[in-house]
């Protein structure tokens, strides 16, 4: 399954909200440097689904973001 993500970083709260079926918006704390927001991510993503392997496949430097969650 793909998602596409819409990433908020430096927000002030982390959440995730469901916008459509397979689009998501993701508010993380930290800030596009080193990797960091996108480390984030992918741990809250893996808490909405858990047991599963979670990847970003486009949008590392972006953020929009494709991620799979297999």
């Amino acid at each position: 399954m793909y998602l596409k993500l819409r990433v908020l970083s430096n927000s002030s709260k982390e959440y995730i909200e469901k916008i459509s079926e397979d689009t998501w918006r993701v508010w993380v704390k930290q800030p596009p440097i080193n990797n960091a927001a996108n480390t984030r991510i992918l741990e809250i993503i893996r808490e909405a689904f858990p047991g599963h392997s979670v990847r970003i496949i486009s949008g590392h430097h972006s953020p929009s973001k494709i991620v799979s969650i297999g």
